[in-house]
């Protein structure tokens, strides 16, 4: 009996034994995996050591030692921010409401993590601030037809504040500009208003156009008398082709001139 409880207990130990070594090899292996990171190619890995800034590390593997070591990553690829509709005034006093777009990118990873603590946000806030006072300082007219201009102001404006930052602001677009409705209703009565006049000219331009080719087609019939009577001949047979039951010809006075009595000298 002693022999049996014996060996029962040496199977326990070994067990017990098993059982921690098989804990430990899982432990290791996931304090392993856990160490190596994995950056893709538009990634950066900016690594810090007990808190201090080591390098930026990427792309590819790195090694992470737990609890010494973080690693923050940063997407170096173009990133588009949204700026929500911005109620403003414009300088010619007419409130309009105002969207836009910005495409940013980080170029210095380190800087983006180190300067900034949200470079996306921040790039945001900036830009919301920096398109009411551009657009703040524009007339409606400008916004209008001069987008591109206002939209490389507030590139510049934006690009100047960012690059301390490592971040590199590539393009600003206005999107939509929202104006009150009567405006609206104006704006379209003057637009009418302006076609009307076009087309007031265009008719003007194309009757003068028309008188000088009438009177140089006058002129050269009275050079060719029998160039009226051919003009004669095909504006009857134009009437003649239309459907109608009664039909007034003019008769030239030219005609009777054969039997005039013709005046003495």
């Amino acid at each position: 009996m002693e022999r049996f409880a014996v060996s029962d207990g040496n199977f326990g130990i070994r067990k017990e034994r098993v059982i921690m070594s098989f804990l430990l090899l899982v432990a290791v292996l996931v304090l392993v995996f856990s160490s190596i990171k994995v950056l893709k190619e538009y990634e950066r890995g900016v690594h810090f050591r007990l808190g201090r800034l080591s390098a930026a590390r990427g792309p590819g593997m790195v090694i992470v030692v737990p609890v010494l070591d973080s690693l923050v990553r940063v997407d170096l690829r173009t990133i588009t921010l949204d700026v929500p509709s911005q109620d403003i005034i414009s300088r010619d006093n007419v409130t309009i409401k105002v969207n836009a777009v910005v495409y940013v990118r980080a170029i210095d990873p380190i800087k983006a993590v180190m300067e900034v603590e949200n470079y996306l946000m921040a790039t945001s806030k900036l830009a919301q601030t920096t398109l009411r006072s551009v657009v703040g300082q524009s007339d409606l007219d400008a916004l209008l037809s001069s987008r591109d201009a206002i939209n490389q102001r507030i590139q510049a404006i934006l690009d100047t504040h960012t690059l301390p930052w490592g971040v590199k602001v590539s393009h600003v677009e206005v999107k939509q500009v929202d104006l009150p409705p009567d405006m609206q209703r104006s704006m379209a009565k003057q637009a009418e208003a302006e076609r009307e006049r076009r087309a007031k000219v265009i008719s003007a331009e194309g009757e003068l156009e028309a008188s000088f080719k009438l009177a140089e087609a006058a002129k050269n019939m009275d050079r060719e008398p029998m160039s009226l009577q051919l003009r004669y001949l095909q504006t009857i047979r134009e009437i003649a082709s239309e459907r109608a039951t009664t039909t007034i010809v003019p008769f030239p006075i030219e005609l009777f001139k054969a039997f005039l009595p013709r005046e003495k000298p």
